[in-house]
């Protein structure tokens, strides 16, 4: 269930009943590890047969978004376009929810994707092989940080995706998130070294400023707070390891 919503990869069909989505949340992480196993594979098959940095830079920018379906930069978009509005709490939400694209959105999608874009072309140049073990761990990072927020933030709405995932939620997941958190921080301190803890306090950073921005410009946080968390921290760890 967990995979089935947050990427496009086939997966058997199964019942969404109310007892099994309780535990959906814990497996957010797993989807990051998919993400974060293909993109690193692709990486070294890119270097393997010899692609340019430029078309290997523009794959492994556009990777995460084909595996996604999009989902989380859509929230993106639509929380930059509510931010952007500069209006009260209640117009803000009902940004959140307007199908129609803002000129704010289509700008901050260019200006994200080519900082992603020149991001990893610089790893690609100059990083050590330490840096790319780092940003692999990173996807699943983000995702368990953005697990904890569904079980711990205050709502902005008692309605909607995240709402009713939070309310079905097991009094356990914030648990086993806090588990698979300290796995992954100590899988990227062991192996990322430097690198590996400039990401964390990055991802961590953005950790606050998300819960601390939720709370005062919307009164808690959204799906589509939850996806703009995500990919702001996807990039400011990018940036962190660089």
């Amino acid at each position: 269930m967990a995979i089935s919503t947050y990427s496009k990869l086939p997966m058997p069909r199964v019942k969404w009943d109310e007892s099994a989505m309780r535990y959906s949340m814990c497996f957010f992480p797993v989807v990051g590890a998919i993400v974060g196993a293909i993109w690193l594979g692709v990486y070294y098959l890119l270097d393997k047969v010899g692609c340019s940095v430029i078309l290997s830079a523009a794959v492994l920018t556009a990777l995460p978004l084909v595996i996604t379906g999009g989902i989380h930069m859509d929230g993106f978009l639509d929380t930059v376009d509510a931010l952007s509005s500069y209006k009260p709490k209640e117009e803000k939400l009902k940004i959140l929810k307007d199908p129609h694209t803002g000129a704010f959105a289509i700008i901050f999608c260019g200006v994200y994707l080519l900082l992603y874009f020149g991001m990893v072309s610089e790893l690609i140049l100059h990083a050590e092989k330490e840096s790319f073990y780092v940003m692999a761990l990173g996807f699943m990072l983000t995702r368990i940080l953005s697990g904890m927020s569904v079980e711990a933030f205050p709502k902005a709405k008692k309605e909607g995706m995240l709402a009713d995932t939070a309310s079905m939620s097991s009094k356990w997941n914030l648990s086993v998130l806090s588990v698979e958190l300290g796995i992954v921080l100590g899988l990227m301190g062991l192996f990322g070294g430097r690198q590996g803890i400039f990401a964390i306090v990055a991802a961590l950073l953005v950790f606050i400023y998300y819960r601390v921005m939720s709370v005062k410009k919307f009164g808690g946080i959204t799906g589509d707070l939850a996806g703009y968390f995500l990919q702001l921290c996807e990039l400011f760890i990018l940036g962190a390891v660089l």
